[in-house]
């Protein structure tokens, strides 16, 4: 038999980093951002707004959770950034006129 403490360990996923979710949430909403609004020869105006938003999000979660983040995290959140511009370009190689 499994033993009670297994299901209480982790109950609505509490033990996951709030950088991961970030992380996650960043390349979700950037990748629909891009797909949508920044497939055409010229950039909505909307995506920029989008971006912003991100990135206002972005500073509130690390305000919040500073004391999470330690030097492999960082160095993660960094990481993270530089893959989503590498995404960035590589979508708009596609572009098509609208």
């Amino acid at each position: 038999m499994v033993p009670e403490q297994v299901f209480r360990r982790r109950p609505q996923h509490n033990n996951t980093p709030e950088t991961v979710m970030l992380i996650i949430v960043n390349y979700v909403v950037f990748a629909i951002a891009t797909q949508m609004l920044a497939m055409c020869t010229k950039i909505n105006s909307f995506f920029w707004v989008v971006l912003g938003c991100l990135a206002l999000y972005n500073f509130y979660i690390i305000r919040r959770n500073r004391e999470e983040l330690d030097r492999i995290r960082i160095i993660a959140y960094v990481l993270s950034l530089l893959g989503m511009v590498a995404m960035f370009f590589l979508f708009r190689s596609r572009a098509t006129p609208c």
